[in-house]
C-alpha cells in the first residue's frame, strides 16, 4: 500500500479548506474526489439559473475571502464554479479527480486503509469531507408513477425546456423546490407544489439583507447542543433566493400567482398522487417561523440601540383560501413531469467502522471521532448552524487541524 500521512475524502468546500491548511503547514496529504473537475455539487447538482442564496460576502474559504465589488450580490452558477477552480489552482492543492473512495477500514496497528477505484493507500489520518447529503431523496412509491411521466430529482433539473409540455408537480418547498417552482411558473407552466414546513424569511428587512441580520444576531453561531433533538439537524433551510439580485419568495405569493398548493405528499397509485390534508397547518408553521425570526432581529436591534428603519412585513393570507386537495389524477391534471425536491440523505457506508448514530449521522465532537486520526468536516450542524456553508466551514476545519497536528 502507498503510504500518505493524510487522506481527505471529498473535494468540496470542506475538503479544500482542509487541504489549504495542511498545504500551508507543509503536511503531506491528498484529496480524493470522485468528480472530473472542481465544484461538482455546484456544477452538476444545480440548475442553470442557480445563484448563491447567501450574499457574496459569506464566501469565506481560508485564503480566499470574497474580494469582488458586489459583496451584497449573489454569485451566479458559472462564477461559483470558477471560484472553486481558481481556489484549487491558486493554492496548488493536491486534488486527485476521478477517484472514488470505496471503503475506509482501521488497521490493527493504527492508521487506516483507504481503498479507491484505482489502488489502496495507508494513512495516519483520514478526513471525511463528503457532506451530509450524498443520495437524492426519492420515495419508494415513486415506482408507482406511470412510466410516461418524467421524474427528476431537483439535482437533475436544469431548466423548463428540459421538461415535456404540460403541468409540473414539484414535491418539496425548501429552497430548491421554491426556486424551481418560481422559474417554472414564470416560464408559463402550471405548477402544483407539495408544501412542507421549511421556514420563510424576507430577503431584506429593516435596511439589510436577512443573512446580514442573521449573522449579526448570532443565528448562524447556534451550536448543535441547543437543538430540541438530534433530528432537528435535518430541517430544511429557510425559503430564499438570490436570483435577479435577490427577492422575497412566499407560498402565499405563489398561490396568488396561480401555483396550486398541496399538503405533504403521501403516496402514489393507479395514476393518482395522494396528499395529506395539512396544507393550512404547513402554511401556519411557515408563517410563524418568519414571525419568530423577525422578532429575534427586532429584539437585537432594540437591545443594541441600532439605527434601523422600522418595517412592517405584509400579512400574507392567500394560501389559506386555497382548496385543500388530497388526491390528484395526474393525467386529468395534465401533469407530465414530477420534480422531487425533497433533499438528500447521508451515506457513510464507505466507513467500515461503527461511526454513525441511529439517524445515520457521524458520531463525533466537532468533527473529532473516538478513533485517533479520523475526522469529519462539512456536515450539517456538525458543531454550528453554519458548519456546512462557505461562511462557517473553516472554523470546524481549523479545529480538526489543531487536533491532527498537536
Amino acid at each position: 500500500m502507498e503510504k500518505i500521512e493524510t487522506i481527505i475524502v471529498g473535494g468540496g468546500q470542506a475538503g479544500l479548506s482542509t487541504s489549504y491548511h495542511l498545504k500551508q503547514l507543509g503536511r503531506e496529504h491528498i484529496v480524493f474526489d470522485a468528480a472530473e473537475k472542481p465544484a461538482h455539487a455546484w456544477r452538476n447538482d444545480r440548475w442553470d439559473s442557480f445563484t448563491f442564496v447567501t450574499p457574496n460576502w459569506t464566501i469565506q474559504l481560508p485564503g480566499a475571502h470574497y474580494a469582488g465589488n458586489d459583496p451584497d450580490g449573489f454569485l451566479p452558477k458559472p462564477e461559483i464554479i470558477a471560484y472553486f477552480e481558481q481556489y484549487v489552482e491558486k493554492f496548488d492543492l493536491p486534488v486527485q479527480f476521478n477517484t472514488t473512495v470505496l471503503e475506509v477500514t482501521r488497521l490493527d496497528d493504527g492508521g487506516y486503509r483507504v481503498t479507491t477505484n484505482e489502488k489502496t493507500y495507508q494513512a495516519i489520518n483520514v478526513v471525511i469531507a463528503t457532506g451530509s447529503f450524498q443520495k437524492p431523496k426519492i420515495p419508494a412509491y415513486s415506482a408507482n408513477i406511470p412510466a410516461e411521466i418524467l421524474q427528476l430529482h431537483s439535482g437533475h433539473y436544469r431548466n423548463p425546456s428540459q421538461l415535456p409540455d404540460g403541468a409540473v408537480l414539484v414535491v418539496g418547498s425548501g429552497q430548491s423546490g421554491m426556486q424551481i417552482t418560481e422559474e417554472l411558473y414564470e416560464s408559463g407552466r402550471t405548477v402544483y407544489l407539495c408544501t412542507g414546513t421549511a421556514a420563510r424569511v424576507p430577503r431584506r428587512y429593516r435596511g439589510k439583507d436577512i443573512v446580514t441580520w442573521l449573522a449579526d444576531t448570532g443565528f448562524f453561531d447556534q451550536t448543535v447542543d441547543k437543538l430540541p433533538s438530534p433530528k432537528a439537524r435535518f430541517a430544511g433551510n429557510p425559503q430564499a433566493t438570490g436570483k435577479n439580485g435577490g427577492h422575497s419568495i412566499s407560498l402565499h405569493q405563489y398561490a396568488r400567482d396561480g401555483v396550486k398548493l398541496l399538503g405533504h405528499i403521501a403516496g402514489a397509485q393507479d395514476g393518482k398522487v395522494m396528499f395529506a390534508p395539512d396544507l393550512k397547518e404547513n402554511l401556519a408553521k411557515v408563517d410563524k417561523a418568519e414571525k419568530d425570526i423577525i422578532a429575534m432581529i427586532d429584539k437585537y436591534i432594540e437591545a443594541n440601540g441600532i439605527d434601523a428603519p422600522q418595517e412592517i412585513l405584509p400579512d400574507l393570507q392567500d394560501g389559506y383560501a386555497v382548496e385543500v386537495i388530497t388526491e390528484l389524477d395526474l393525467k386529468a391534471a395534465d401533469i407530465n413531469a414530477i420534480i422531487w425536491a425533497m433533499g438528500y440523505t447521508a451515506d457513510y457506508s464507505l466507513m467500515k467502522l461503527p461511526i454513525t448514530d441511529e439517524d445515520g449521522f457521524p458520531i463525533q465532537q466537532r468533527g473529532v471521532t473516538q478513533y485517533p486520526g479520523l475526522y469529519f468536516v462539512g456536515m450539517n450542524w456538525l458543531h454550528k448552524r453554519k458548519s456546512p456553508i462557505l461562511l462557517g466551514v473553516n472554523e470546524d476545519v481549523e479545529h480538526i487541524i489543531a487536533d491532527m497536528t498537536r
